[in-house]
């Protein structure tokens, strides 16, 4: 996949400031034709995966004459996500050429590759009409601010909810936690089927086993706030985990589909394997096509099995298909090897 030659990044949260500097302009407008785009590196903003991508010969046939510029969603998202894209472009001297800063707007993001940006955002006769100003040593530089619009996870305070006291006391890891019995129920039937069983109940407390007090509080949190708390990036993969484990438990489609979102950012050489295990045993299909789509990358695939024994017995029970491409691969002028290795898996 192709990659921009630089993409220097300023994020905080939900905003990011991205310089794009193509290189080698005169190459790039031979190499890629029209419809064909240069691709930056995946940047992670809001929460999401993002990739920009610079057409030196426009984006369609009636952009021909221009260079176009998008900014495209590059991870799954269990529901769609608004953002908001301004590219600039700059000349020689790191100031912004006149007329040349174009505004998508809030936009609505669904999809893997699904973008908005400008087709015809700069002239190509115009960056070249005067090569030394606008386009110094073949460089084109664009400036793109980027602002991920996400609804603010709401105040979490059980006593304020509902107008109702607490009706029930959940002990979780040592600590206790009140909440409405009827807001569990219908927040998740599955949870009040299991925990409020003869077998849960410990005094005056209902116990819930499995479960730390900070997951449960998260718990909790998506249960009366229908979001997520606020967590650092460090916080945040594991937190995902053991959420997605408590969703899969009391079967609570949504926080599963959400926490998916969350680990398919996280996927590299060091997970890959490790996410792959969580999809099949969560039954995660949006986050198991990521694992393949990534482990499909051969250099990628090598990196993992590298740092995971395991890996070609994840990928025989979550995906024997693969499997069975891979050893193809590995042993294609042997197919005796290839079945031995796909049966005795």
């Amino acid at each position: 996949m192709a990659t921009c030659d630089s993409a220097s990044a300023d994020v905080r949260g939900d905003e990011g400031r991205i310089l794009l500097s193509i290189d080698r302009y005169w190459d790039r407008k031979e190499e890629f034709p029209n419809g064909h785009c240069k691709e930056s590196p995946p940047i992670k903003i809001g929460g999401c995966s993002w990739r920009f991508c610079f057409y030196p010969n426009g984006a369609s046939s009636s952009s021909s004459d221009y260079i176009s510029i998008y900014l495209a969603l590059d991870g799954r998202v269990a529901r769609p996500v608004r953002a908001r894209a301004t590219f600039t472009l700059f000349d020689r001297a790191g100031k912004p050429v006149p007329d040349h800063s174009v505004d998508t707007g809030v936009r609505e993001y669904s999809r893997v590759g699904f973008g908005f940006g400008c087709d015809e955002f700069a002239r190509k006769d115009f960056l070249e009409a005067s090569e030394s100003e606008r386009i110094p040593d073949g460089y084109v530089l664009i400036m793109c601010d980027v602002s991920v619009d996400r609804p603010a996870a709401p105040r979490f305070c059980l006593h304020d909810r509902f107008g109702l006291r607490q009706d029930v006391t959940l002990l979780v890891g040592g600590e206790t936690f009140t909440a409405h019995r009827h807001v569990l129920a219908a927040r998740s039937p599955a949870f009040v089927a299991e925990i409020f069983s003869g077998d849960s109940t410990a005094g005056d407390f209902i116990r819930v086993d499995g479960m730390s007090a900070q997951v449960f509080e998260a718990f909790l949190h998506f249960v009366y706030g229908d979001a997520l708390p606020e967590m650092s990036e460090q916080e945040e993969p594991e937190m995902a985990e053991h959420l997605l484990a408590a969703a899969d438990r009391f079967d609570m489609q949504e926080l599963k589909l959400i926490c998916e979102e969350i680990l398919i950012g996280y996927i590299d050489e060091n997970t890959a394997a490790r996410m792959l295990e969580l999809s099949v045993q969560h039954r995660c299909q949006m986050l198991k096509e990521a694992c393949i789509e990534f482990l499909e990358n051969h250099p990628a695939l090598d990196a993992v099995m590298a740092t995971d024994d395991g890996l070609v017995e994840h990928v025989a029970n979550s995906c024997p298909a693969l499997l069975k491409g891979l050893c193809a691969d590995w042993f294609e002028d042997d197919e005796s090897v290839q079945d031995d290795l796909v049966m005795g898996v």
